[in-house]
């Protein structure tokens, strides 16, 4: 696969690299094992941190357990705009570390503040804890608004992969429970469906590109008690019967990616129920680009490109682009 000509030159590189290392792939491992070699190669390809006016360690209270949250503060007066940001890592592993130059940059570009959010992981907790975890922080972001220094109707969610999945139901739960408001959802190569498998992209990157069919697999097994749990529209958002109401997103794939499919497909639907949506395919690149900016140049430049939507949030909405 590392032959293939659409990946960039530097995604052949690191390709070769992970493959001359011959790690045990994460299906093999434990959870504690996966989550200490993730964080283990993040620390060799993430983006270099970049400082911010404060970062605060928060937690919030819930009836029976915490739920830490890091505040990323950007110099400026406010109020300013909110990105709520959910980390990726199959619902499994990373956590606020793995993410936290990212939270950075996006903090630095847009002069926004990030609040990003530490939920409970799997399978120690399965579905739907993250979900609770997370509307929770996002319900306490809203209340909060004003001595966060950020302004309530600019208020947003967002995440990689299984965070882009969770962004899309917590823009789900804020409507069918009469809010929070929200004012946009930035998906990045989100998982929208753990039902089926069975597209064009998980047929021809599903191995060989990074994130593979069978890491997916045990991923989704340790996610849910039940494969029934993934018809629910909270597990896969692409399965809801209705996407209109929703606010306006931004939906960000990876070419060589298996999730490419399902995240255009949500961001299709999206835009057929009467959303207003952008969404951005990255040529040559592969998940998860977007967290491996000390290494591939087009994670930073998708930071930038999340970093001007949030930058340009205001009340009214902004129009369709996709490409």
């Amino acid at each position: 696969m590392t032959s293939d000509s659409r990946l960039y030159p530097e995604v052949r590189t690191l390709l070769q690299r992970i493959e001359a290392q011959g790690g045990p792939p994460i299906e093999t491992l434990s959870p504690a094992e996966a989550r200490q070699a993730v964080i283990e190669a993040l620390k060799e390809t993430a983006l270099e941190s970049e400082p911010v006016a404060s970062v605060s360690n928060l937690e919030i209270a819930q009836a029976k357990h915490r739920i830490p949250i890091r505040i990323f503060s950007p110099p400026g007066e406010g109020p300013l705009p909110c990105l709520v940001y959910f980390h990726g890592g199959g619902w499994v592993v990373c956590d606020l570390d793995t993410h936290d130059s990212v939270c950075r940059a996006i903090a630095r570009r847009a002069t926004a503040v990030v609040v990003a959010v530490d939920y409970r992981l799997s399978p120690e907790h399965k579905f739907p804890a993250a979900v609770e975890d997370c509307f929770a922080a996002v319900q306490w972001v809203a209340a909060n608004a004003a001595h966060l220094g950020i302004d309530p109707r600019r208020i947003a969610v967002g995440g990689d992969s299984a965070g882009g999945n969770i962004s899309t139901v917590m823009c789900l739960k804020a409507r069918d429970e009469g809010g929070p408001e929200l004012a946009m959802q930035v998906l990045v190569y989100p998982v929208t469906n753990l039902a089926s498998f069975e597209t064009a992209s998980y047929a021809e990157f599903g191995e060989g590109y990074y994130l593979t069919r069978a890491e997916m697999e045990w991923f989704r097994n340790q996610y849910l008690s039940d494969l029934e749990d993934a018809r629910s529209a909270y597990a896969s958002p692409l399965l809801a019967a209705d996407l209109g109401g929703l606010p306006p997103a931004l939906v960000i794939t990876a070419e060589c990616d298996p999730l490419r499919d399902e995240g255009e497909a949500y961001a299709r639907r999206l835009a057929l129920a009467g959303g207003e949506v952008t969404a951005t395919r990255y040529c040559g690149m592969i998940h998860p680009f977007f967290s491996l900016g000390g290494m591939l140049k087009q994670g930073p430049r998708a930071i930038e490109q999340v970093a001007s939507a949030i930058a340009g949030l205001n009340p009214s909405r902004f129009g369709i682009c996709c490409k």
